[in-house]
């Protein structure tokens, strides 16, 4: 399923954090939670992270 999710930013391909339950998109730096095995893809529920 991750194949089909983009982040709704840059429209890049997502990470997957299995330590944080997260969706990371590198080039927006923005990691989106996934709650309830749902992935939250709202701008405003991702947290920022530092890009490498």
């Amino acid at each position: 399923m991750l194949e089909a999710l983009v982040c709704p930013v840059t429209h890049s391909l997502l990470e997957y954090n299995s330590e944080n339950q997260e969706l990371i998109s590198n080039k927006a730096g923005l990691a989106f939670p996934i709650r309830d095995g749902i992935p939250i893809m709202l701008v405003d529920a991702a947290r920022t992270i530092n890009k490498v």
